[in-house]
């Protein structure tokens, strides 16, 4: 006897249809996946088998066939478990055919019919209403994270009894209930704050603008200058995620199994700080099934990568992607996945290996190959994206014992939040732009006309630094956002002045 159970697939960071076909035949007692299963999908006959019997249920003992369709995509993990064992079930006559035909289904199963946890339940539920299905079973553990999706019913099961009681009109599962809007409408609380930080004036209106702006920033600075302290307190100022942003954003971390199963959605800018020993498939994604990586978790948030210079050149390089288009292409033999990525780059690095280049009251101690070789590993083309860079001193003993605060973080989050909706009205008719770091060429000459006084200026700052055309058009586009801040339509003079001073560094 035949029979089929809707599952989800997920690739990337999108889930899409799969059917798993259970076949069960007279013959030798035998147990066959197939459909590109890996190491985890096969050793469910195990799991399912244990489950099945544990759970008061008559195992079929014999010739047992799971077809995975689409059977020229690879499945990986323990998702399918529970679809599997309802299939061989209904396929042995005990559950209807007809009442599975509307419901996706995805567990992975303890031995003893316990439902455990799986990645990819937000993915999951997104391509089943797609698919326009009635609802989706989900373990307890991923109930809140899936229940977000508006519109289609999830089901939260514990038990493998409770889902065949269900399906046999023995027992009532109630649809998980879940307000999305409530989760993305609190204020955020954060530990730290911009008034923490004492001096660094310059500093400070730079990160301000490169929240407006989406702007990546580079810090320059011995050691326990601040770099890291104010890299912290960005996502401070940033605005508040929208509604699809957190979808997105939830989908990318619900795939890489990172997700808070106590928090429905991912409703705070995420803020992603690996250490610089980390690989490139670490970075930027990989794998033989490719996950995504630091980038993408980054997403709508920011990346700090503190120590740059010690980051491996090779793994530096593969940011050019990721930093130019706000996405990630991987590509394998079998397939090629391109993960969001669209975050803000803070990078922070000494300016020799002992710290002390050019520090006023420490005297450096490294000679000039070793310098050139510290900081060889930041290339030209790869500092060239980088929109903002700036050097941070060492405070001096008068603004460190100072007893005055700063500016709160809120208050410059109020102006931050301005510059956006500025923005967003601006590209209101331009698909995939919402900020000014995102602009195109053709944008950048729409939106940034300027006038002589400001060209000349500009043209003489060009050559005499040296910059390049995408640090010309970067200049442009800081000018655009410290106008923004001001409220001002057009470029000004002192715009474009203040914007060149963040392109100058030793």
């Amino acid at each position: 006897m035949l029979s089929k159970v809707n599952s989800c697939i997920i690739i990337g960071i999108e889930g899409y249809p799969l059917e798993i076909e259970v076949d069960i035949a007279n013959g030798l007692p035998m147990f066959s996946t197939v459909g590109l299963p890996d190491g985890a999908v096969k050793e469910s006959k195990d799991r399912v088998k244990a489950a099945i019997k544990n759970s008061g249920y008559e195992f079929p003992n014999k010739r047992i066939t799971v077809n995975l369709a689409p059977a020229d995509m690879k499945k990986e993990g323990a998702a399918y478990d529970l679809p599997i064992a309802i299939g061989i079930l209904s396929a042995n006559g005990l559950i209807p055919q007809e009442n599975l035909k509307q419901y996706s289904i995805v567990g992975e199963l303890s031995l003893d019919g316990r439902i455990r946890g799986v990645r990819g339940a937000l993915p999951t539920v997104l391509s089943a209403k797609m698919n326009k299905l009635q609802g989706v079973f989900v373990p307890q553990e991923n109930a809140r994270e899936a229940a977000v999706v508006k519109d289609i019913d999830v089901f939260p099961i514990t038990f493998l009894h409770e889902l065949v009681d269900f399906f046999l009109n023995k027992a009532e599962i109630l649809p998980y209930k879940s307000s999305s809007d409530s989760h993305m409408g609190h204020p955020q609380c954060f530990s730290i704050d911009f008034a923490d930080v004492k001096g660094h004036e310059h500093a400070k209106r730079a990160l301000e603008i490169a929240a407006s702006g989406n702007h990546n920033v580079l810090l320059k600075g011995p050691p326990g200058a601040g770099k890291t302290m104010l890299a912290r307190r960005l996502t401070t100022i940033l605005p508040d995620l929208s509604f699809n942003e957190a979808i997105e954003t939830t989908q990318i971390h619900s795939i890489a199994g990172t997700l808070n199963h106590n928090k429905a959605i991912v409703s705070m800018r995420p803020f992603r700080a690996p250490h610089h020993t980390i690989s490139d498939a670490g970075l930027v994604g990989g794998g033989s099934f490719p996950k995504p990586g630091e980038v993408s978790l980054a997403h709508n948030g920011v990346l700090f990568l503190d120590e740059f210079t010690e980051f491996k050149k090779r793994v530096l390089e593969m940011l050019r992607q990721p930093l130019e288009d706000g996405k990630i292409t991987i590509s394998r033999a079998n397939m090629s996945l391109t993960f969001p990525a669209q975050f803000i780059l803070i990078a922070a690095y000494n300016p020799c290996p002992c710290g002390f280049f050019g520090d006023r009251t420490n005297r450096c101690s490294c000679s000039s190959n070793q310098i050139e070789k510290y900081t060889a590993k930041l290339s030209g083309p790869l500092l060239d994206r980088m929109d903002i860079h700036l050097e941070i001193a060492a405070l001096p003993y008068s603004e460190m014992s100072s007893t005055s605060k700063g500016e709160q973080s809120t208050k410059m989050r109020k102006r931050v939040n301005i510059a956006r909706k500025i923005q967003k009205q601006r590209f209101l008719e331009d698909d995939c732009i919402t900020t000014n770091a995102s602009m195109t060429p053709k944008l950048i000459e729409r939106y940034c006309s300027i006038d002589s006084h400001s060209q000349n200026l500009l043209e003489r700052s060009v050559e005499k630094l040296g910059l390049s055309a995408r640090a010309y058009h970067r200049i442009l586009k800081i000018a655009r956002t410290i106008a923004d801040l001001e409220q001002c339509d057009h470029l000004k003079k002192q715009h474009i002045a203040e914007a060149i001073q963040y392109r100058r560094i030793g």
